[in-house]
């Protein structure tokens, strides 16, 4: 349900990793619990970001949702796509409804969890 190759957040966030950089999204889990999601709001291109801190919202039919860094990096992709077709986020979670790439500041990625860890998590909590 929840690809082996990605890193997880208990905000329901979803890091792809590859070197120095990572992208983000939000999980499955989280597009099925906001509903149909209708507006994306995300960091301009060479905006810092801190890892925890609030990067954007998701606004869906039912409410608006914060979404959290798993990591403190720089900006260098927004997903422009979503400006125009926000439910890319609910067909595609995590493939083309991903929402930014960062470069990383640093090496430490906190407290990320593994898709299994995640699933049981999920499981837990909802």
């Amino acid at each position: 349900m929840y690809p082996d190759d990605l890193k997880y957040t208990r905000e329901h966030e979803w890091v792809r990793l590859s070197g120095s950089t990572a992208v983000i999204g939000i999980t499955s889990f989280a597009q099925e619990a906001l509903g149909d999601i209708v507006f994306v709001s995300l960091p301009e291109v060479g905006a810092e970001i801190a890892a925890g801190e609030s990067f954007g919202e998701v606004e869906s039919t039912k409410s608006v949702s914060e979404i959290y860094a798993p990591a403190a990096g720089r900006v260098i992709a927004s997903n422009e796509v979503l400006a125009t077709s926000p439910e890319l986020i609910n067909s595609d979670p995590f493939g083309d409804g991903w929402l930014v790439e960062l470069t990383l500041a640093d090496a430490g990625l906190g407290e990320l969890l593994t898709a299994a860890e995640y699933e049981e998590y999920v499981k837990e909590h909802s």
